[in-house]
């Protein structure tokens, strides 16, 4: 087994620690960015259905000016809008560069796309059990978490594996400018020493972790789907 390893992989002996510690950094950032990401992409996308033009908060301005900020935001390449942020991210966590200089970035890079998408699976709750709601006494903070995110938990965690498959995508490519993490790895090794070995293991690993949250969002959605 041990020689199989080593003729697949000839440089993941003496490169594996390095792994070890890039897996880490690529963990951090999915689990720190990823988390705070996902709640404000809750957030935004329940703004967007509830202050729009007939939601049950209508606020004209809160809406324009979210929906707004949202197609600026997505309009930029991610590879652009790292380095637009490198002064916000040294404002608010002291850094701009490696892993903890990535969050600021990989937070404005994800909740754009979340929250359309979340806004998207809000829309489609049936606008009857809304009124429903609403005829029976409830306020608009109940209708949101009794009503639009119960009813919509099978899609909201449909959007939220496909949003993780693209978060992973972007994690690899701030860690190719400087952040650390399975990405620049990859392109250290795998690109620039021309370790080709080092490329298919890390792509493997990417495939296997992606694999994992799918199973285990499928198995939530089936367990909450009614």
């Amino acid at each position: 087994m041990n020689g199989l390893i080593q003729t697949l992989l000839p440089n993941l002996d003496r490169l594996s620690e390095e792994l070890l510690e890039c897996l880490l950094d690529t963990a951090t950032m999915v689990l720190v960015s990823g988390t705070i990401a996902w709640f404000l992409g809750v957030l935004v996308g329940v703004l967007l259905v509830v202050t729009r033009p007939g939601g049950i908060m209508e606020k004209k301005w809160v809406f324009v000016l979210l929906d707004r900020s949202i197609d600026i935001i997505r309009s930029i390449p991610f590879i652009i809008l790292i380095v637009l942020l490198i002064p916000l991210s040294r404002f608010l966590v002291g850094t701009g560069s490696g892993v903890t200089g990535s969050f600021v970035a990989l937070v404005f890079g994800t909740v754009p796309f979340f929250a359309r998408q979340v806004e998207s699976v809000l829309s489609d709750v049936d606008p009857g059990l809304i009124e429903t709601s609403l005829s029976m006494g409830f306020s608009p903070l109940q209708t949101i978490f009794g009503v639009y995110l119960k009813e919509s938990i099978p899609g909201i965690t449909r959007v939220t594996m496909i949003t993780f498959v693209s978060f992973i995508g972007i994690t690899a490519i701030a860690g190719a400018i400087g952040a650390g993490g399975i990405g620049d790895f990859a392109i250290r090794y795998g690109y620039q020493m021309g370790y080709r070995d080092m490329i298919w293991l890390c792509v493997v690993i990417i495939l296997f972790v992606i694999s994992v949250f799918q199973f285990v969002g499928n198995w939530i959605v089936k367990k909450t789907t009614h």
